[in-house]
């Protein structure tokens, strides 16, 4: 049988950013896949070395919607700890239950694009309901739905008064009740077996040597989790599971996020009904000292790592952000190998990717590869658009 390529993507209705997955089938059985990233690189790394501390916090935060404190707590706890500050205990509560909570509101929202990639659109609609009373948690937090902007250097901005941990306790009853139904759909609803069971197969052996993390890696009986392993903030003090499965298919995935929700309610009664007394955070230094700091977290889609230099000026020196889904990325090629082309959505939004995230851009000349400033990034762009008839030059 004659061999095809298939582009999938750029853009693709079954892919919520550019990305492109060139497929090669035989038949309708994907036999190689290729990867190609990079369009989406929006400058955050480089366009936070120009901002002073504070302000790339707010910046870093919009690396990712989905994600927004995971990346902000990543970033300022790498600051902090160059600084020299000690976080208070109540400070450290808040920020694990906003991050507990933005979990929940990451595998919500996942369950509701998988269900509607497989056309189980009455699945999707339910998750995003539910998805909405978290988001309505957060923002009696934080004032914020989607970025939270909870962070401050040196502790969190806001506190948790008596009502809002009464209000939120109630929504952690509710949404218990829906993860419990979530669970029983899961291993009694034909459909989501039929499409999910045996589909996107990575067994453990190839989990540990592509590196994945986070519910991808977890779904292939490979227990990492940064919050057990790593422990930040309070999360050594803190009574929850490590949920694996070893399924290693896309059911597999679906299991892992849905049970992490019970296990994110867990953590949450525990923090909300024992808030540390105390004050909310310590004042910021004048001047953050030399020196450099990489901190891991374990966010929705697996493990965030941030590097910080500061040189002891007013900007960071350097930042660096490798998101889960780069890691993430190295799996699915192997993933999609055997599969039928009317999986590859799932398969693909089973790692829950995001390319915005991910997305980096390194200049390529014959064998060498550099770091161009923004004054060199300018004067390319502007004579870029010059052979297409258009000219910035005077802007």
């Amino acid at each position: 049988m004659p061999k095809i390529s298939v582009p999938l993507g750029p853009q693709h209705p079954a892919l919520k950013e550019p990305g492109n997955f060139t497929l090669l089938l035989e038949g309708e059985e994907i036999v190689d896949a290729v990867l190609r990233l990079g369009y989406n690189h929006r400058g955050v790394e480089k366009a936070a070395e120009s901002r002073n501390f504070i302000q790339a916090m707010y910046l870093i935060e919009r690396v990712c919607g989905i994600c927004s404190h995971a990346h902000a707590t990543c970033y300022v706890t790498n600051v902090e700890n160059i600084a020299g500050l000690e976080i208070p205990k109540r400070a450290q509560a808040i920020r694990v239950a906003v991050g507990e909570l933005e979990r929940i509101h990451s595998h919500l929202l996942w369950l509701g694009v998988a269900a509607h990639e497989i056309g189980f659109d009455t699945l999707f609609m339910y998750s995003w309901r539910d998805r909405e009373h978290v988001m309505d948690a957060l923002e009696t937090l934080s004032g914020n739905r989607v970025h939270y902007s909870m962070n401050a250097i040196g502790g969190v901005r806001r506190d948790i008064s008596p009502e809002d941990e009464k209000n939120i306790l109630q929504k952690l009853d509710l949404l218990e009740e829906r993860a419990n139904y979530y669970i029983k759909l899961a291993t009694a609803e034909p459909t989501l077996h039929a499409r999910t069971k045996g589909v996107g197969l990575l067994p453990k052996e190839e989990a540990l040597k592509r590196d994945a993390c986070g519910p991808l890696a977890r779904a292939s009986a490979v227990a990492r989790d940064v919050r057990r392993d790593d422990p930040y903030l309070l999360y050594h003090q803190l009574d929850f599971k490590v949920i694996t499965s070893d399924a290693c298919d896309v059911f597999g995935r679906l299991y892992v996020r849905v049970f992490e929700i019970l296990e994110s309610i867990k953590i949450l009664r525990q923090v909300l009904g024992h808030l540390p007394e105390g004050p909310i955070s310590v004042k910021m230094p004048p001047k953050i000292p030399a020196g450099e700091w990489v901190t891991r977290y374990e966010a929705p889609r697996g493990e965030d790592i941030h590097y910080v230099k500061a040189d002891g000026g007013p900007n960071p020196a350097r930042v660096k952000v490798r998101a889960p889904t780069l890691a993430n990325f190295e799996s699915v090629d192997y993933m999609l190998r055997g599969d039928q082309l009317a999986d590859a959505p799932l398969i693909i939004a089973a790692i829950d990717p995001c390319f915005s995230c991910t997305d980096r851009a390194t200049i390529v000349r014959g064998a060498k590869a550099g770091v161009q400033t923004l004054k060199d990034l300018r004067l390319y762009s502007i004579e870029y658009y010059k052979k297409k008839g258009i000219d910035f030059g005077g802007m």
